[in-house]
């Protein structure tokens, strides 16, 4: 099985901060702000979005392991960008370099590994759970 994946590739995301992503409108605390749940699961797509379209239709990753700070901020109507860099490939594991950024500053940093998986035996085996 023969990737076109290489170190380096890169992709970003971004989407203006509802009032439906929130800590307090998520249940991960009271206040109305940019959720931490809310942000990895950017910084996760940024990642997916890197690698995922070299994959062809038969393959996709999944992720495995998240190691993030989240170290600003973020009020209702402010734009968020995550970036993901793919910096190691080890087999089918795939380690990237995640940050998040408001329209201010750095708001999150850290790692992340996906996987990559085989779609139809991946659905078959979570079906057979």
């Amino acid at each position: 099985m023969e990737f076109n994946l290489k170190e380096g590739l890169k992709a970003t995301v971004e989407k203006v901060v509802t009032e439906n992503d929130t800590a307090a409108k998520f249940g991960s605390g009271d206040i109305k702000v940019f959720a931490t749940p809310m942000m990895i699961g950017l910084m996760e797509n940024a990642a997916l979005k890197a690698v995922d379209k070299e994959l062809g239709k038969e393959h996709a990753t999944v992720g495995i392991h998240l190691d993030v700070k989240h170290i600003a901020a973020t009020p209702i109507g402010m734009k968020v960008t995550a970036k993901a860099e793919l910096t190691k490939i080890e087999g089918k594991k795939l380690y990237f370099k995640v940050e998040a950024y408001d329209e201010k500053e750095k708001i999150g940093e850290g790692t992340h590994k996906r996987y990559i998986i085989n779609v139809d035996k991946f659905l078959n085996s979570i079906e057979n759970k």
